[in-house]
């Protein structure tokens, strides 16, 4: 089964991209290598339930086992020990990829309460687009009666784009909502 994104970047995205920005070859033409779901919990050193129950979801989201994140060093501020668990993320990639993308684009993000378009300036200079979520019942794969507590994640877009304009450019033929600022 080929994904319904994946078919329309390659049937006219890819023209279109090379048209604009005059590409003479198919693989200069920006393309999503990796999406980063990552979810930093701060409470999971005291709380081994807000841990488990964020695997459960970003499982459920993007269908694919998250992996725990540790701390690198101690930080007694923040009663922070080394090798303690403070996040969870998941790496996706090819058809799991544009599978999250789609739902992101088509489900997830207008469901978000007074949306108005996602920013256009969370680009960082390289082509890669970044993009915090304030809670996880905009995925209708997360059921409300099942979560303890609204959580955020951070969704991150790495594409093969040079400039921030050619990846705006790829983002926005995919149907990302974009304000006009």
């Amino acid at each position: 089964m080929t994904q319904r994104l994946k078919s329309t970047y390659e049937e006219t995205i890819v023209p279109k991209l090379k048209e604009q920005f005059g590409y003479t070859n198919i693989h200069q033409v920006p393309k999503v290598v990796k999406i980063v779901v990552n979810r930093g919990l701060g409470e999971a050193s005291q709380n081994a339930r807000a841990l488990e129950s964020s695997i459960e979801e970003i499982t459920t989201i993007t269908g694919q086992k998250p992996v725990v994140t540790r701390a690198k060093k101690a930080i007694a501020g923040f009663k922070l020990r080394q090798g303690m668990p403070v996040g969870v993320m998941v790496t996706l990639r090819s058809e799991r990829m544009y599978a999250f993308l789609d739902r992101l684009i088509s489900l997830a993000l207008p469901r978000i309460r007074d949306f108005r378009g996602i920013s256009p300036k969370s680009f960082d200079g390289r082509g890669n687009y970044s993009l915090g979520v304030r809670e996880q019942l905009i995925f209708p794969e997360i059921d409300y009666d099942s979560i303890d507590q609204l959580r955020g994640l951070d969704i991150s877009i790495v594409t093969t784009a040079n400039t921030d304009e050619e990846a705006r450019a790829l983002l926005a033929e995919m149907g990302m909502p974009f304000r006009s600022s």
